[in-house]
């Protein structure tokens, strides 16, 4: 097989993963995606970790897991405490909550997965929920006034282009987080057809580990500013 007929094959390839025999058409409206399997997979495997790792919680002589788990949320909140500013840190568990799955489906390309995050459907989700919440903070902290207001400044006549802004924030989120995985995985197979077997496997690690995890980072980190921005 070419590199040519691999592409095509990984880009064409049906992301259905459980067809349901029901809906308009012959291949059914309500058939499930692997992208929404993988994404129920990531949200068990949180579930049990932090279930495991809360479990039996004290104040005095805390056991190794509480410790674990009260180390974790407190590096996590610091990662993004200054980004969010003072009146948009209530928003702190949602910023690691997207953090957190974006970083463990871009993950799940290690072990030989489609991330969930291949799809755009998944990103187009994960922007318009950021979109809404950046918003919605806005409205909260200045009140539905100060929000339309908010679109005329520095002065009126940069109104259109706020406005244009409002619809451009959200496509720039889930272009950048869907084409640096598809491109990443895209590079992944092109590597893997060119050169032995242990370079992919070096390559895999960046690719797949390290830049999974810059993309996670990079997509919260614009939330976070845009939040701060809007509840300044």
């Amino acid at each position: 097989m070419s590199i040519g007929e691999r592409l095509n094959e990984l880009l064409t390839e049906d992301k259905t993963m459980i067809p349901v025999n029901i809906g308009i058409g012959p291949e059914g409206f309500f058939n499930i995606n692997k992208s929404v399997v993988y994404s129920w997979g990531i949200m068990l495997v949180f579930l049990i970790l932090c279930i495991f790792l809360t479990s039996n919680m004290r104040i005095h002589n805390i056991s190794k897991r509480q410790l674990i788990a009260e180390t974790i949320v407190v590096k996590l909140r610091g990662l993004v405490a200054d980004l969010l500013g003072t009146f948009g840190s209530r928003y702190t568990e949602y910023i690691l909550t997207v953090l957190l799955y974006i970083a463990l489906s871009n993950l799940v390309g290690v072990v030989g997965l489609v991330p969930p995050t291949m799809d755009l459907n998944v990103t187009v989700g994960l922007a318009l929920m950021s979109i809404v919440l950046i918003e919605a903070a806005s409205i909260s902290k200045n009140g539905a006034g100060g929000w339309l207001k908010s679109f005329t400044k520095p002065i009126w006549i940069v109104t259109p282009m706020n406005i244009l802004e409002l619809a451009i924030r959200p496509l720039s989120l889930c272009m950048r987080l869907f084409g640096n995985v598809l491109g990443a995985t895209v590079i992944m197979e092109l590597i893997k057809m060119a050169v032995p077997m242990f370079i992919p496997a070096l390559a895999s690690l960046y690719f797949d580990f390290f830049d999974g995890l810059i993309q996670a980072y990079v997509f919260i980190f614009l939330t976070s500013l845009y939040i701060k921005e809007a509840t300044e």
